[in-house]
C-alpha cells in the first residue's frame, strides 16, 4: 500500500511525485513506456556527421510507422526513439475531422520533447468562460495560482523578461535570452506603430544562468547549441528526467515502475473512493493492481481520458468521476499554422552568437481591453535569423578562394511570425472509446472527434493580417503567408477532457483537481483545463499539479480523504 499513485511520469506527473514525495508521501509512479536515464539515454552528443541519413527518416518507414508523429518537426532519426510508433499505437478519428496525436511513450514522457515555452494564463483567461459563456467556470481565478506558478517557476527555472502586461503577468524569471539585432529593430517598429503590441524575449525553461538549486541536481546553464529535442545532457532545460524526478528520488519516497500500462482504476462503491490502479505489464501482459490512498491522473489529455473512460463500473456505468457525462468532451488544442514569413533588408550589417533555445514572443493584443468581431485571442512565436552563404551551394562555377569568399558573404535578415491561437471549449469535441476495438493490451481504442470552429477560424484569419501588417511596419518584404488553419492536434496542447468547474453536473473537477465523484481522485494533466488561453500551457498544468499536491497532502494529514 502506498499513500500515493501518480499515472505518468511526463510534465505534470513528474511535478505532482516531487511535491508528494517533498510532502513525505510513499509514491509510486506508474509509466507504460521503458525506461530512460538522464544523459545516457539522449543523442546530444551527435555530431551533424553522426546523424544516421543527415536526419532524414527512410519515407517508408515514415508512411509505415511515423505517418502521424512525423508532423511534428522535432521527429529524426537523431530523436525517433522518443515518439511512439503509429503502427503499433493505433487510435480513430472521422475521415473528415483528422486529429494528430502527437506522443511519447517513456519515462519523461513528452517533458523531454517540448518545446519549453513557458507562459501564464492572465486574470482574463480565468474569467473568460464565464464572460461569454463557453465552457464551465474556472472555480479558481489568477490569484489562486499565481503563488503557484511562483513556485514553479523557482524550481524549474523559467528565462524571461518582466513586461508588466495584464493578459500575460510577469514571473520568477532567470535573465532573458535576448534578441538579436535584427529582432530589436522588428520590436522597435511594432511597438511605435501599434500602440498596445509587445515583441518580448521568449520565455523559456532554459536555464540561462544555472542556480545553486538547480546545480544541486546536477543541473548546468544552458549552452546555446539548439538540440533540446534530442535530450539535454547538461539538464539545462526542465524535465521530469532532469528536475523533478530527482528532487523526488532525492527523498527516498519514490518507487518509479516502468512498462506498466495502466488498465484502469480501482473503485471501492462502498466507500466512494479509489482503491487503485490496475496495470498490464507492456512486455509479458500479465496483470497487477497497486494500491493506494490517494490517486493522481498525469497520462496527459487523452491517455487519463482512456483510463478514465475504461474505469467504468457498475456504480459508475459511463466511466470513473463520470456522472456528468463530461469526462473526454471540450477537447482543445490551439490553432496554430497561420503564419507569416519575410525579409528584413533594412536589418543591421551584424550577426550573432550560437542557437538560442527561444525567439521571440508577441503577447496576445485583440481583445485585450476592447471586445472585436471574434471571441478571445492570439499570440505569435517567431524570431529573425540571419542567412550565410548566400549563394554558394548554387555556384558550382566558383572553386577555391572565389567559393570561400562567397560562403563567407552573409545573406539577408529573414522574419517569421506563427500565430497561436485560443480553441473554445465545445462538447461535441470529444473522446470516447471504440466499442469494438481494442489495442494489444485489450484496452479499447480511443476515438477522437475535433474539428476547429468558426471563431477558431476567423482568429486564423486576422493572424494573417496582423502579421504581414507587423513585418511590413519593420520595413520587411513579405515573402509567403499560410492562413489555413493545421489540423488539431499539432499545436500538442491539447486539454480540457476532464475540466475543473463550480457545478458538478457541467465539470469533472473541483478547485482543488479533485474529482467531484471521487474524493481522493486527482487530475492534474491537461484534462483538468476548463479553457485554453492562448498561452503555451505547461506551465499551468505544472503549477495545477504543485497546488493539488499539497492539497492533497493536506487533506490526508486531516482525515478527509
Amino acid at each position: 500500500m502506498f499513500d500515493a499513485i501518480v499515472i505518468g511520469s511526463g510534465m505534470s506527473g513528474g511535478i505532482a511525485a516531487k511535491e508528494l514525495c517533498e510532502r513525505g508521501l510513499k509514491t509510486l509512479m506508474i509509466e507504460r513506456g521503458r525506461k530512460l536515464v538522464h544523459g545516457e539515454s539522449y543523442t546530444d552528443w551527435m555530431q551533424p556527421w553522426e546523424v544516421p541519413n543527415a536526419g532524414l527518416i527512410p519515407e517508408n518507414e515514415l508512411r509505415q510507422d511515423y505517418p502521424v508523429q512525423s508532423q511534428c518537426y522535432a521527429v529524426s532519426t537523431a530523436t525517433k526513439q522518443y515518439w511512439v510508433k503509429d503502427s503499433e499505437h493505433p487510435y480513430s478519428t472521422p475521415k473528415d475531422k483528422p486529429f494528430s496525436w502527437i506522443r511519447g511513450n517513456h519515462l519523461g514522457g513528452r517533458s523531454l520533447m517540448w518545446g519549453r515555452q513557458s507562459y501564464r494564463l492572465g486574470p482574463q483567461d480565468f474569467e473568460a468562460n464565464a464572460l461569454d459563456g463557453h465552457g464551465s467556470d474556472w472555480p479558481i481565478r489568477y490569484e489562486d495560482l499565481a503563488p503557484w506558478y511562483d513556485h514553479v517557476e523557482k524550481f524549474i527555472g523559467v528565462a524571461g523578461s518582466r513586461e508588466g502586461l495584464t493578459q500575460l503577468p510577469d514571473g520568477e524569471f532567470l535573465p532573458p535570452f535576448a534578441l538579436n539585432d535584427a529582432e530589436l529593430q522588428f520590436k522597435q517598429a511594432v511597438e511605435a506603430k501599434f500602440p498596445g503590441r509587445k515583441v518580448i524575449p521568449g520565455r523559456v525553461a532554459n536555464l540561462s544562468k544555472a542556480q545553486p538549486h538547480h546545480e544541486e541536481l546536477g543541473r548546468g546553464s544552458c549552452q546555446n547549441r539548439s538540440l533540446c529535442e534530442r535530450g539535454c545532457s547538461y539538464g539545462a532545460y526542465h524535465s521530469s528526467l532532469s528536475s523533478s524526478l530527482p528532487a523526488a528520488q532525492r527523498t527516498g519516497n519514490l518507487t518509479i515502475v516502468t512498462d506498466a500500462i495502466v488498465h484502469s482504476i480501482v473503485h471501492d462503491p462502498k466507500t466512494g473512493k479509489a482503491t487503485g490502479v490496475r496495470v498490464i505489464d507492456s512486455n509479458t501482459k500479465a496483470g497487477r493492481t497497486y494500491e493506494a490512498k490517494i490517486v493522481f491522473a498525469c497520462a496527459s489529455t487523452i491517455g487519463t481520458t482512456q483510463i478514465l473512460l475504461n474505469s467504468k463500473s457498475e456504480a459508475m456505468p459511463r466511466g470513473l468521476a463520470n456522472s456528468s457525462d463530461m469526462v473526454g468532451r471540450n477537447l482543445m488544442d490551439h490553432l496554430i499554422g497561420p503564419s507569416v514569413f519575410g525579409i528584413l533588408p533594412k536589418a543591421p550589417d551584424t550577426f550573432y552568437f550560437g542557437r538560442r533555445p527561444t525567439g521571440l514572443y508577441i503577447p496576445r493584443f485583440r481583445n485585450v481591453s476592447e471586445p472585436g468581431a471574434f471571441l478571445r485571442g492570439y499570440g505569435y512565436q517567431g524570431g529573425a535569423m540571419r542567412t550565410g552563404g548566400r549563394g554558394s551551394a548554387l555556384a558550382p562555377q566558383l572553386m577555391g578562394a572565389e567559393l570561400k569568399a562567397r560562403a563567407r558573404k552573409l545573406g539577408p535578415w529573414l522574419v517569421y511570425i506563427s500565430g497561436f491561437g485560443e480553441m473554445l471549449p465545445n462538447p461535441e469535441n470529444r473522446v470516447t472509446l471504440d466499442p469494438n476495438k481494442t489495442d494489444q493490451w485489450g484496452i479499447p481504442l480511443t476515438h477522437i472527434v475535433c474539428e476547429f470552429g468558426e471563431n477558431e477560424l476567423k482568429l486564423a484569419s486576422q493572424m494573417v493580417i496582423d502579421g504581414k501588417a507587423m513585418i511590413e511596419a519593420a520595413g520587411g518584404q513579405v515573402m509567403s503567408a499560410n492562413s489555413e488553419a493545421g489540423t488539431p492536434g499539432l499545436a500538442i496542447h491539447e486539454m480540457g477532457t476532464a475540466c475543473m468547474g463550480k457545478d458538478p453536473k457541467s465539470s469533472v473537477l473541483n478547485r482543488y483537481n479533485q474529482a467531484h465523484d471521487v474524493p481522493n481522485l486527482f487530475i492534474t494533466d491537461g484534462s483538468a483545463m476548463a479553457s485554453s488561453g492562448c498561452q503555451n500551457p505547461s506551465l499551468t498544468y505544472m503549477a495545477l499539479s504543485a497546488r493539488a499536491a499539497h492539497h492533497a497532502a493536506e487533506f490526508l494529514k486531516e482525515g478527509k480523504l
